[in-house]
């Protein structure tokens, strides 16, 4: 039996909301595990990049055994329900850019859970695939919509159960997705963010946040313009994402764009504007990238309002 698993990249953060405020994207990893008939030949893993926004020497560092992140996702899924993978190949066509801020891997993970568990006749719900997913990636803000799809608050319980609720992201709002040609690891990006944060910061934080869902709520332009604002992790992380001081400069005059912020820990950049001016924002993107040989993939989508999907080999 084979199952194939179509998930879309996230999105994390997204300014205020720093490891709890996640979105989908309609850029895809497509993960298939198949039950392989032949016994003692093990797990097999695959990784074909599926886009030419994929560096193939980027998918070399990707563990393709037992260290595997598919692996290790699908093991747990075994583990719960008392059983021990045996004879799998597993192939993951990849189009989600690696260690740029776009939720690869929590794709993978959820891509092979959901697909384990088609396999094993779905003993595990949606709040149990949950829990499991964020046992692996350590926090929701990407797993939670990759897995339901929007834009979504999330919070990781202490009992390691996953509360969250999806939020009506403003179809009059475009997402441009900046990638550019340089990765950032999570390791590195959270590394260089402190212990502790001044109380103020806190504060800050929490305002633009609340600001954050009352703008969504109503699509209210100015107070999203406020909400995108961030003091806990986007000024620790902006000397690793060269050229994006410059880009928020360069972008302010344009009154159609809400603002512009790290994509999770960097290194691609989200742009969130109005419908108009897109093509103006693309080239001061492109430009001041280009000003410092920096290379890049611009697309604008808006929201992937599906997660997780089983596929047929026809999709």
């Amino acid at each position: 039996m084979k199952v194939s698993v179509k998930v879309p990249a996230t999105t994390a953060n997204i300014g205020p909301g720093f490891d709890c405020l996640g979105m989908a994207l309609p850029i895809y990893n497509t993960i298939t595990i198949e039950e392989t008939v032949l016994p003692g030949t093990g797990i097999e893993i695959n990784v074909i990049a599926e886009s030419s926004a994929i560096d193939e020497l980027s998918l070399e560092h990707i563990p393709q055994d037992e260290n595997s992140l598919v692996y290790k996702a699908v093991q747990l899924l075994y583990n719960s329900i008392g059983q021990t993978p045996s004879e799998l190949k597993i192939n993951i066509r990849s189009s989600i850019p690696v260690a740029r801020g776009l939720g690869s891997s929590a794709s993978v993970i959820v891509g092979a859970l959901v697909a384990a568990n088609e396999l094993l006749g779905n003993p595990a719900d949606e709040v149990a695939l949950l829990s499991i997913a964020c046992e692996l990636e350590g926090h929701p803000d990407n797993i939670t919509p990759a897995i339901v799809g929007g834009l979504v608050l999330s919070s990781l319980e202490e009992d390691g159960s996953v509360v969250y609720r999806k939020l009506d992201w403003p179809s009059e709002w475009m997402i441009t997705v900046c990638v550019p040609d340089f990765e950032l690891s999570t390791g590195i990006a959270r590394s260089v963010l402190p212990k502790e944060v001044p109380m103020k910061d806190a504060v800050f934080n929490a305002q633009r946040l609340g600001m954050f869902v009352q703008a969504v709520n109503t699509k209210d332009k100015e107070l999203m313009k406020l909400a995108l604002h961030d003091k806990l992790h986007q000024p620790y992380r902006m000397k690793l994402v060269q050229g994006l001081d410059k880009i928020i400069d360069n972008l302010k005059h344009i009154d159609s764009v809400l603002g512009c912020v790290l994509s999770g820990a960097g290194s691609s950049i989200l742009v969130i504007s109005e419908k108009n001016d897109l093509d103006k924002i693309k080239n001061i993107v492109k430009e001041t990238w280009a000003d410092q040989n920096i290379k890049c993939d611009l697309r604008t989508v808006s929201v992937e309002q599906n997660g997780a999907k089983i596929i047929s080999d026809e999709d």
